[in-house]
C-alpha cells in the first residue's frame, strides 16, 4: 500500500475535503505510452487516484496533420481547489515537455479538467465541466469505461448516454496502459 503524499501536495489526506476529480489524458509525440504512465506518475502526487480507463489509439481533430493521439481518463480525489488543480496540471504538462504551440496540434502530453465534482464553473482559464466533452468520444468513450452513470451536471445525461449519442469516430480500444520499463 502506498504512502499519502503529504496534504499540501493535493492529494487526499485524513480529514482533508476531497473532490472528486476527471482527467483526460492525451499524448502523439514520441512513446506515447510512456508520456501517459509519466503523467500518471506526476499526477499521483495531486490527485489520488482512483481508477484508470484503458488506453483508445485515436484520430487527431482539427488539425489533422499530425500524429495518431493515446488517450485515456483517469478518476480520483483531490483537495486542491480547480484552478489550482489546473495550474498543477499544466506544469505536469511543461514538466514532461509540453511546449507552446499551435492549437489542437501535437503534444507531449495534454490534461484536460474534465470534471470537478459536479462543480459548473465558467472563468478565463477555466470552464467546467469541459467544454468540448460532449464532442469528442475520444473522451467519453474512456469516461463511460470507468464512470458510465456519471450525469453530466448541465445537460443531466450519463456519460455512457453521451457517448452512445455520437456518431462513430477513429476511436479504437487498445487496453490497459502497458507498464513498459521501469
Amino acid at each position: 500500500m502506498r504512502a499519502l503524499e503529504p496534504p499540501s501536495s493535493g492529494a487526499v489526506a485524513d480529514g482533508a475535503a476531497a473532490h472528486m476529480v476527471y482527467l483526460g489524458l492525451g499524448s502523439n509525440l514520441g512513446d506515447r505510452a510512456a508520456h501517459l504512465r509519466a503523467a500518471l506518475r506526476a499526477l499521483a502526487g495531486v490527485v489520488a487516484l482512483g481508477r484508470v480507463s484503458s488506453v483508445y489509439d485515436t484520430a487527431p481533430l482539427l488539425v489533422e496533420d499530425q500524429p495518431r493521439f493515446y488517450n485515456l481518463v483517469c478518476a480520483g480525489q483531490t483537495t486542491l481547489e480547480p484552478l489550482a488543480l489546473l495550474r498543477r496540471t499544466q506544469g505536469i504538462q511543461r514538466g514532461l515537455g509540453r511546449v507552446a504551440g499551435p492549437r489542437y496540434g501535437p503534444r507531449v502530453m495534454d490534461i484536460d479538467l474534465l470534471f470537478y465534482d459536479q462543480l459548473i464553473l465558467q472563468t478565463s482559464e477555466l470552464t467546467l465541466p469541459h467544454p468540448h466533452i460532449t464532442d469528442r468520444l475520444f473522451v467519453l468513450a474512456p469516461l463511460a469505461e470507468i464512470a458510465p452513470d456519471l450525469r453530466h451536471p448541465i445537460l443531466g445525461g450519463t456519460v455512457a448516454a453521451l457517448a452512445a449519442a455520437l456518431p462513430p469516430a477513429d476511436v479504437h480500444l487498445l487496453g490497459p496502459l502497458p507498464q513498459g520499463e521501469h
